[in-house]
């Protein structure tokens, strides 16, 4: 399978920057997964979770508040506001991870459903890393 180069950065610095097989998007207009030779697309991303899956198989999550996705057929380039990358690590890593990511989710929307909702998926991806 062909991999796709990925970037994630905000005005702090870079998230998450290397190959992945995929990777879905929390687009304004609803989630959306991009292969390679995807189709070259601009769209703006809404406050939630960015799932990739590496190049070997693992997958991560990064929580971002809201951004832009330049997506075209070799590479995305994700550029948000805020970003939170919850990778594996100490329980106590992940758990401080998965309260940054509660904070930044909040400061971005009033909709406390799908804060709740995000949030859930982010701590169910974390625990299965455990």
């Amino acid at each position: 399978m062909e991999n796709l180069k990925l970037n994630i950065v905000t005005p702090y610095g870079m998230i998450f920057s290397d190959e992945i097989q995929s990777v879905v998007l929390p687009g304004s207009e609803g989630e959306f997964g991009v292969y390679a030779g995807h189709c070259d697309l601009l769209a703006s991303l809404k406050a939630g979770v960015v799932e990739l899956t590496k190049a070997d198989g693992d997958i991560e999550m990064v929580a971002i508040n809201w951004g832009y996705a330049q997506v075209d057929s070799k590479k995305v380039q994700v550029i948000a506001d805020g970003a939170v990358s919850i990778s594996g690590g100490s329980q106590d890593k992940i758990a401080s991870a998965i309260e940054s990511a509660r904070q930044l989710l909040e400061e971005a929307s009033d909709d406390r459903v799908a804060i709740s909702s995000v949030v859930s998926r982010i701590e169910s991806g974390a625990k299965s890393k455990l």
